[in-house]
């Protein structure tokens, strides 16, 4: 039997704990979504740097995903950049400030920002803008890394501030200080990240709440099709009509 030396327990315990604690807040996210399908807005979706820019991909013109996601694309600070170049964007000021103002949201409009670490330059400086601007933000991030990185750690935004702080819904993904949750004797640097597992997790989770929703209020909510499955690309038409010009990076 394949040894994973706890990966599969300690990755579920993190989910179900989310399940568990952060139920409310996930149903209050998806409420404001709902509400902005309601309106025919676009829900906006935003990762703060590295990693965290592959969840907003994974909620981005996905099979069984919801059709009006807007992703606010950086590549700059994304995966698909070069690794040092991007650890260094995602610690610029005012870098995350310029990727919103390009994509000019508006009051009221609905952001998910999504970076477990939530102290960042990208992810502050978003916030702030996006805070400024009168949107209402959802973060999906770590208490651990907010209460336990110091006032003066070198990657904190100068303003010093949380990502909790500026949101209007906060949902705990409890990912550890460090990020991987193995150790395999013998051993010294701890192994196997869990930070993507738990994301990609509260993203769906947060889309099934607003669908549920959704239907509950008697709206039909956009939801793509598989474009691979037989008829996909017709029962998608009318989605990619209405949110082609809407969605830059459709």
């Amino acid at each position: 039997m394949l040894n994973d030396f706890g990966y599969v327990e300690k990755a579920f315990a993190n989910i179900k704990r989310v399940m568990e604690e952060q139920g409310e807040n996930i149903k209050k996210a998806a409420s404001l979504m709902a509400d902005a399908i309601a309106a025919d807005k676009l829900i906006n979706v935003y990762g703060g740097g590295g990693h965290t820019t592959l969840v907003m991909g994974e909620m981005f013109f996905r099979a069984g995903g919801l059709s009006n996601i807007n992703p606010i694309m950086e590549t700059g600070i994304s995966v698909f950049n070069q690794a040092l170049k991007y650890l260094e964007l995602e610690r610029c000021e005012n870098f995350g400030r310029s990727v919103m103002k390009y994509y000019d949201l508006q009051k009221d409009d609905v952001l998910i920002i999504f970076h477990n670490i939530g102290i960042n330059a990208a992810t502050i400086d978003a916030a702030l803008e996006a805070k400024e601007k009168g949107v209402k933000i959802i973060a999906v991030s770590s208490s651990y890394w907010q209460n336990e990185m110091s006032a003066d750690h070198f990657i904190r935004h100068s303003s010093k501030k949380n990502l909790f702080e500026l949101a209007d819904v906060c949902i705990d993904d409890y990912n550890p200080v460090g990020d991987s949750i193995v150790n395999v004797p013998g051993f010294e640097t701890p192994i196997a990240p869990v930070s993507n597992v738990v994301d990609f997790t509260i993203a769906h989770l947060i889309e099934i709440e607003t669908i549920r929703q959704c239907v509950e209020r008697g709206i039909t909510p956009p939801v793509w099709n598989s474009a691979n499955a037989p008829g996909g690309d017709e029962k998608n038409a009318a989605y990619l009509k209405k949110y082609k010009s809407r969605v830059k990076s459709l």
